[in-house]
């Protein structure tokens, strides 16, 4: 199990991503997977990984997609 968790910072971005209606899919999928790893029970999956490491190395995404990217990642799966 993860000890992990989101912060109160993140959580907070998250729900302000997934409330704002201009958010991309990408955004909202990585806001979601932080939300969902709020209480630190749940891990992120392989394909969330995936992603999020994609977004982290790439030029074209914002500082609020790589901050929940970013998140996301922290909270994956050592094992993997």
């Amino acid at each position: 199990m993860n000890s992990k968790k989101t912060s109160n910072r993140v959580g907070s971005l998250a729900g302000q991503v997934l409330q704002n209606q201009h958010s991309s899919a990408i955004q909202r999928q990585l806001a979601g997977s932080a939300l969902a790893q709020r209480q630190g029970s749940k891990q992120t999956g392989g394909g969330m990984e995936d992603v999020a490491s994609k977004v982290l190395n790439s030029p074209k995404y914002n500082d609020t997609t790589k901050e929940l990217a970013g998140s996301v990642l922290a909270q994956s799966n050592r094992k993997r």
